[in-house]
């Protein structure tokens, strides 16, 4: 079991990550080499030899390979990104780079998305080390650069060119999963994820003829673009439960004895309450109008107009996707992939997740475990490159009050002291019977 060494660490060292500012803005705009270089010197601390490894100066990644004792073993990915998403200052009732601890909770931009995951990974490794401990398979680490914009920096970049250091991995385990939900009744789960919702920003470009904008104009490229978000943004996506969503709902159903009638999902998230929340993300695809970008003066009207848009897709949806963005923007509205990456799903029945199960079982046993889609994307979509299988699991037990899912890049960004000493405990448990 986790020492005391390793609950003190996980809170010291996620507070002092969240007050190196990795602030990812896009664009390139970040620099994660400070957080990579106190996350390298606390596993080689532990005897570990981490690589720093760059594609662009400053944007730096840790991999860093625990020795297994079973050598014909698969081994496990274990990874966590270092970047972080804006925070306005103004906004928060505390500092988002203070890593200030108060009252027994650690607060910052990061807290939860993910340096206490870093910090998790950071404290469990260490104290195999002073145990002089060792997992069965081998754990490779990754603290990667670029995960909050197009990973090209991080995990893109060591899944193209550095393959060799992941040599055996066959599955890996990241963030979002394993946290406590609170249904409101009473009910605590932990939903544990085997699936992602793959990424399809687009761009969309609406061209036209420019001209006064006193004159009749019915070639207006803004107009004909605001349609287009407007359909885009009004569509209602049908419903395509994946096997990992069905089991999802099959699940809740059974909990809360009602119908699992998978032939009306939406009558059945409707009976399921707020524990809906966790699936009516992603039972469907979706694509959420974000951005928009025209014309230069008042009285012209510009030639070309553009918009972007937030779009997911279900694992097998992609299909589906791309021809209704092609009915929906019309024929006036070209659009194309501004970033694109796979959906994901995992098997729910492989040992690695019972095992996973097992873990948040033995600490949190009034708990109820239920699979989990996310309606996001991971780092896991790049490993995915390599042939690794994705979970979800950055164990965390959280009070009522807490909306985890609300806290990802949201203001006052918050973890618990006790959140942070169960996700170490949990953590440790697991990758000892990985």
């Amino acid at each position: 079991m986790a020492d005391g060494q390793a609950l003190d660490e996980v809170v010291r060292f996620t507070s002092e990550l969240i007050r190196i500012d990795t602030t990812n803005r896009g664009g390139g705009d970040c620099r994660e080499r400070p957080a990579a270089e106190y996350a390298a010197a606390r596993l080689a601390e532990a005897g570990l030899e981490p690589a720093l490894l760059e594609r662009t100066e400053g944007r730096t990644n840790v991999v860093a390979r625990v020795p297994g004792t079973d050598p014909s073993a698969d081994a496990l990915l274990l990874h966590g990104h270092l970047d972080v998403v804006p925070a306005e200052a103004a906004d928060w009732s505390v500092h988002p780079f203070s890593g200030e601890v108060r009252d027994g909770v650690v607060w910052g931009r990061g807290a939860v998305d993910m340096k206490n995951m870093d910090a998790m990974i950071l404290a469990v490794v260490r104290g195999w080390a002073r145990q002089g401990l060792r997992p069965r398979r081998d754990v490779v680490i990754a603290f990667t650069a670029d995960e909050e914009a197009s990973a090209e920096d991080g995990s893109g970049f060591l899944a193209d060119r550095h393959p060799e250091l992941f040599e055996g991995c066959t599955e890996g385990v990241g963030e979002s999963g394993a946290f406590t939900f609170h249904d409101g009744t009473g009910r605590q789960l932990y939903p544990i994820a085997a699936g992602e919702r793959g990424t399809g920003w687009l761009k969309l470009t609406a061209r036209g003829r420019a001209g006064h904008g006193s004159k009749v104009n019915r070639e207006n490229a803004v107009t004909r673009l605001a349609a287009a978000v407007t359909r885009i943004g009004e569509h209602t996506w049908p419903p395509r439960p994946t096997p990992t969503v069905r089991a999802a709902l099959t699940a809740l159903a059974a909990l809360y004895g009602v119908d699992p009638d998978l032939d009306d999902v939406d009558a059945l998230l409707e009976k399921l309450g707020p524990a809906a929340k966790l699936v009516e993300a992603t039972v469907r695809n979706s694509a959420n109008p974000t951005m928009l970008d025209a014309g230069y003066k008042l009285n012209v009207i510009p030639g070309e107009a553009t918009a972007y848009v937030d779009g997911r897709f279900l694992p097998g949806g992609e299909e589906e996707f791309r021809a209704t963005l092609d009915r929906l923007t019309g024929p006036d509205v070209d659009w194309e992939f501004a970033h694109r990456e796979v959906a994901l799903q995992s098997p729910l029945d492989s040992p690695t997740y019972a095992r996973m199960r097992a873990a948040v079982e033995a600490f949190a046993p009034e708990g109820h475990v239920v699979p989990y889609c996310m309606s996001g994307g991971t780092d896991a979509k790049q490993f995915s490159r390599l042939g690794i299988t994705g979970y979800g699991f950055t164990p965390l037990r959280l009070p009522e009050g807490y909306d985890y899912q609300a806290l990802f890049h949201g203001v006052d960004e918050r973890v618990p002291v006790d959140a942070l000493h169960f996700g170490v405990r949990v953590l440790d448990r697991f990758l000892r019977t990985a």
